[in-house]
């Protein structure tokens, strides 16, 4: 369940929204949403990488099987569905 209501599902596609840059920091990035002009901070260079090529998988849940390793892949999970929530990616 989400604010926006948006649900986020791992088995379907996703994308950076086109509304976004990102802008690489030391801790990972900082995601700026031109729209609603919401700020977020990715915390890690494995989160910013994996947002950055959601768009070359099938689903949400291949990029995380392919760019994460198994220890970390329910935190990126969750981690998709707050950027999710906040229009940082789109499903499509």
């Amino acid at each position: 369940m989400t604010t926006r209501g948006i649900r986020f599902d791992a088995s379907g596609p996703w994308r950076l929204s086109a509304e976004v840059s990102l802008r690489d920091e030391s801790f990972g990035a900082l995601a700026y949403h031109h729209v609603n002009r919401r700020l977020v901070f990715l915390k890690s260079p494995s989160l910013v990488a994996l947002v950055s090529r959601l768009d070359q998988f099938e689903s949400a849940n291949d990029a995380l099987i392919e760019l994460i390793d198994e220890p970390s892949r329910e935190s990126h999970r969750r981690a998709l569905g707050s950027l999710a929530d906040s229009g940082i990616i789109r499903g499509g």
